[in-house]
């Protein structure tokens, strides 16, 4: 806003802003600058909310993820365990029926070793 010269004494007279209707006005109302910062501001933090919530859903996603994995190595550790105790229980059998066999085979004469040497004599 220009000043109005004082043409008596050749300088200027201060007008106050705050008696002026308009600057009143603009002081009420948010300028277009002010508007536009708001709006700014609220896309980035709109932007940042967004950011956030896929965020948030990655890291659920992935916490199911390692929880099912964690399910599954349990289920195969169980299994492993399962199957090492029906191993030991199958050797353990086995070398019953071992034993079974090499005390037949022993009291059975078919099975009796024949002594080569004596009998060339």
């Amino acid at each position: 806003m220009e000043l109005p010269l004082d043409e008596e004494d050749g300088t200027f007279t201060n007008i106050s802003l705050a008696d002026d209707p308009e600057h009143h006005s603009r002081r009420i109302l948010p300028s277009k600058v002010e508007r536009a910062q708001s709006t700014m501001m609220n896309a980035d933090m709109d932007a940042v909310e967004a950011e956030n919530q896929v965020e948030l859903e990655e890291k659920t996603r992935l916490i199911n993820q390692v929880l099912e994995l964690q399910h599954t190595l349990e289920d195969l550790s169980a299994r492993v365990d399962a199957v090492k105790e029906e191993n030991l229980k199958l050797k353990s059998e086995n070398q019953v029926l071992g034993q079974y066999i090499e005390n037949l085979m022993s009291a059975s004469s078919v099975f009796q070793t024949t002594d080569t040497k004596s009998k060339r004599k």
